[in-house]
């Protein structure tokens, strides 16, 4: 029988599926099972804040995940408040987007900003690079990050990691502190995200701990900021990170940056950062193929002690291709669905659960509305733009892209794209579609935007 410890790492993953990250994260970090009995249930959450979010807006979705994994009805669920910390989620958490805006800042302070940061966020000591799969998708990746950990502050800095969601930038930033942690114990590491450095930057200022600020973030031998693209629209920060970027560059200081978009994609991007993001070396990561992804999830099962026939193996990897973080909650659910029917997985078992995320990875239906302002926002410019008669380069190739998705997404005829690009011939838009399909073959920075692109069209 699987104890209330897998059952709710079960439901957790049941529900990351559901529900947005920041949600995810949010509200369910620090949450547990604190009672089951007679399929009575009780949530312990952290404080009452989670409990009336739990509350109203979740509740059916965790009864829901509950049924699925016990396959018996709930006859009840409540939450209570509660200080056990069962330890971190079973995915990689990042902190909540909190927008400010102020004056001087950038920001507006209010009385729900979050606590001030307690210094950087640990290293995941698990993280590895002999805990990395490598594939073709990532290797010169992995190879960046080694060279990096064996000579901080050389020729590759800063090193910018850049690739779609849940591909393995967090796990690189991680390896690189541990390897560097290893060879010399004395470093002075600082891994934070984006968001971390945004909100202990705002709570320096209006502590008025500001030197304390500088000094904590200015002398550290590694900086490791993950999700840099949060940076958008925070001018306050972008002048703080660039003077730290530059305090840590002069003085032969490591950096390290990971994005899920290249630097000249992250809109809002002051140039004078823009050019200091592109000094070292930038990397992407590309979603993992088939071979990479079972490699992966056998990894994954070796670390949880519950082994997978290959055959199994195969079939979850062929089901779930978007990312790892994906393969590896499917993992969860597949192990806590098993352990709590004390069963053995079989190809038929594994089906029915993975049913769900056939479901999830259907594509949604667009418009060619949505694809035209999905493409004008992710190149920060203006759809009147895009549509106009200008045939300047920054409006061109963006709008070169949005025909080519057209075609692809919503498979508009030539005519049809011309007329919703501002009344363009068709020749035009063929000959647009023509130039992205053959640039798309060994472009990879091509390849990365549309990917990024398409992403934020069927997550939106």
């Amino acid at each position: 029988m699987m104890n209330t410890h897998d059952l709710w790492q079960g439901v957790l993953a049941h529900l990351e599926l559901k529900i947005s990250r920041s949600h995810f994260t949010t509200w369910f970090r620090n949450t547990f099972i604190a009672e089951y009995n007679n399929n009575e249930v009780v949530v312990g959450v952290p404080n009452t804040i989670a409990q009336q979010w739990l509350k109203n807006k979740f509740h059916k979705d965790i009864v829901e995940a509950l049924e699925a994994i016990t396959e018996q009805s709930i006859r009840s669920l409540a939450y209570r408040v509660e200080t056990k910390n069962p330890g971190p989620l079973p995915v990689e958490s990042e902190p909540v987007r909190v927008p400010y805006a102020h004056e001087d800042l950038g920001f507006t302070v209010t009385d729900s900003m979050p606590p001030a940061p307690s210094g950087n966020i640990p290293v995941n000591n698990n993280q590895t690079f002999q805990t990395f799969v490598v594939g073709k998708q990532n290797e010169l990746a992995h190879a960046a990050a080694q060279a990096v950990a064996a000579h901080p502050g050389g020729a590759y800095n800063p090193l910018f990691i850049y690739g779609g969601v849940g591909l393995g930038k967090t796990h690189l930033l991680h390896g690189i502190a541990n390897e560097i942690r290893r060879r010399n114990p004395q470093a002075r590491i600082m891994y934070v995200t984006c968001e971390h450095f945004t909100n202990d930057f705002i709570h320096s200022v209006r502590s008025g701990k500001a030197k304390e600020f500088k000094d904590r973030y200015r002398t550290v031998d590694l900086l490791l900021i993950d999700d840099i693209q949060f940076i958008t629209g925070k001018e306050g920060t972008q002048e703080e990170f660039f003077h730290t970027f530059n305090a840590l560059h002069q003085d032969n200081r490591q950096i390290v940056i990971s994005s899920d978009r290249a630097p000249k994609s992250i809109a809002g991007l002051e140039k004078r950062l823009l050019s200091r993001l592109e000094w070292g070396m930038l990397v992407d990561i590309g979603q993992p193929d088939l071979e990479t992804r079972i490699a992966i999830l056998e990894k994954k099962c070796h670390e949880k002690g519950f082994m997978l026939p290959s055959d199994i193996l195969e079939l979850v990897c062929s089901t779930i291709h978007s990312n790892i973080r994906e393969l590896e909650g499917a993992l969860n659910k597949i192990i806590a669905v098993h352990q709590f029917r004390g069963e053995q997985p079989t190809r038929e078992s594994v089906k029915g659960i993975l049913a769900s995320y056939e479901s999830e990875n259907v594509k949604k239906s667009v418009t060619p509305r949505q694809i035209i302002t999905t493409v004008a926002e992710y190149f920060d410019i203006q759809i009147d733009d895009v549509l106009g008669k200008s045939r300047e380069k920054r409006l061109a190739f963006p709008r070169q892209i949005i025909m080519y998705l057209l075609r692809e997404e919503v498979a508009s005829s030539f005519p049809t794209i011309g007329t919703e690009l501002g009344g363009r011939d068709h020749t035009t838009a063929m000959h647009a579609y023509n130039k992205i399909k053959n640039l798309v073959v060994d472009d990879d920075k091509l390849i990365r935007d549309l990917e990024n692109i398409r992403e934020r069209l069927y997550s939106a």
